[in-house]
């Protein structure tokens, strides 16, 4: 029965026009910035600091090298939207469409209902960042030949690999980005949970990242960035380094594993506390 209670949310999930917002727009950003780093200076910026630092450029601008690029900004600015416009979408547009009641007429508890949605959640989580991978390395190969991977984010990563490593380490940055996406989706997953339209559901949960996001930009909270999502969310950046610290990583996604259990508890209370049938 829970497989086919899964099952069901899935259908519902994936039947919804909204849901592809997210891959439609990926796919548009990325050909938009593959299209800009082809055709203007942004490549021959990246050959500079390639060749400033004693590497041959045309080993390095690769279908791996334009693929992190494109997926760094991405993660940044896109991923937050749609995974929250999503999770914020989950418990309370049904709880707005009066559907909720009638699915609590049955004997099914709460809690199983929001642990199935949440599943849901997560599989579409994990399916929008596989997705989001495949599709930047496929475009950018179409382009790029396949060769080395330089991968350069100040303060976090600078690595030279070559196509076989790079190829694996991109593969293991994508387990870690889909807990990250499945973080985000959390968070709204809770405010959808509180009595409160779906649209503010998502705004609540964008409006935390970003109030991290800023906070992480000022000097003064330097010293309390291990308490902020963002600084945790970026550990995916961390595989391509050489050695690869471990210890960080590691640490890191048990504070997200954390952060998606605590979060689900909330909602889950909230939940239960709420009058939906009356």
């Amino acid at each position: 029965m829970f497989y086919l209670h899964l099952r069901n949310e899935l259908w519902k999930l994936f039947g919804k026009k909204r849901t592809y917002i997210g891959f439609a727009m990926f796919l548009l950003a990325q050909n938009a910035m593959l299209l800009a780093f082809r055709f203007t200076k942004w490549q021959s910026d990246l050959e500079r600091m390639l060749q400033g630092n004693g590497y041959l450029a045309e080993e390095f601008i690769s279908a791996l090298t334009v693929a992190v690029i494109m997926l760094v900004p991405q993660i940044l600015l896109l991923m937050p939207l749609y995974t929250t416009l999503v999770g914020g979408d989950m418990v309370a547009k049904e709880a707005e469409d009066g559907t909720l009641r009638m699915i609590l007429s049955r004997p099914v508890s709460r809690f199983r209902l929001l642990l199935v949605k949440w599943l849901a959640g997560a599989i579409f989580a994990v399916t929008l960042v596989l997705v989001l991978g495949a599709m930047a390395l496929l475009f950018a190969r179409i382009w790029f030949p396949w060769k080395g991977m330089f991968v350069f984010a100040p303060g976090h990563a600078f690595a030279i690999l070559g196509a076989d490593e790079g190829w694996q380490r991109y593969l293991l940055a994508h387990v870690f980005m889909a807990v990250n996406a499945t973080t985000m989706l959390s968070l709204a997953f809770m405010f959808s949970c509180c009595n409160m339209k779906p649209a503010a559901a998502t705004i609540l949960a964008l409006s935390y990242l970003f109030v991290n996001l800023v906070l992480e930009a000022i000097p003064f909270f330097d010293r309390f960035e291990v308490w902020l999502l963002p600084y945790h969310f970026r550990c995916w950046l961390h595989v391509f380094n050489s050695p690869v610290p471990w210890v960080d990583v590691l640490q890191s996604q048990i504070v997200l594993v954390a952060a998606n259990l605590t979060v689900f508890i909330i909602g889950a209370t909230i939940f239960q506390m709420r009058d939906i049938k009356s």
